[in-house]
């Protein structure tokens, strides 16, 4: 049996994992984090509460309250998908109440920078789409 390289294994998988073919599990992946909540939480977790600091934990009402609109139950399922596949990881500490905090994992802090950038993307481009949207509204009508 041969060993392989790690980019070696990179290659394979890139071969394995095909997002253009229905049946690729990729698929499922892009699904999730292209969610709203998934790309805020992503967001917010990788730069603090101000949006602008270094990654740290934070707690669910401290996510709840910086994500404006999200619902508790949207939030607490947008957290258990993002800890299932490894992006997010939970962690209780005994004391009363329980304290629960939430933090980027290795691999979760890959896909922040790509997410923060589609948030400052989003935020810088929108007077432009805006515009956009109301000339092709204004010929459509």
């Amino acid at each position: 049996m041969s060993t392989s390289t790690a980019a070696q294994r990179r290659e394979e998988a890139r071969a394995r994992y095909n997002a253009f073919l229905a049946v690729c599990p990729s698929r499922k992946l892009l699904d999730r984090i292209s969610d709203k909540w998934v790309t805020l939480i992503l967001a917010a977790l990788g730069s603090g509460p101000d949006c602008d600091g270094d990654p740290r934990p934070m707690r669910f009402s401290e996510l709840s309250r910086l994500l404006a609109g999200v619902s508790q139950k949207m939030l607490t399922q947008t957290l258990r998908s993002l800890e299932r596949d490894g992006l997010i990881t939970r962690t209780a500490t005994a004391t009363v109440p329980v304290t629960v905090t939430y933090e980027l994992t290795a691999l979760g802090l890959s896909l922040h920078e790509l997410m923060r950038g589609l948030k400052s993307w989003a935020e810088m481009n929108m007077d432009d789409v805006l515009t956009n949207r109301a000339a092709h509204d204004t010929q459509v009508a």
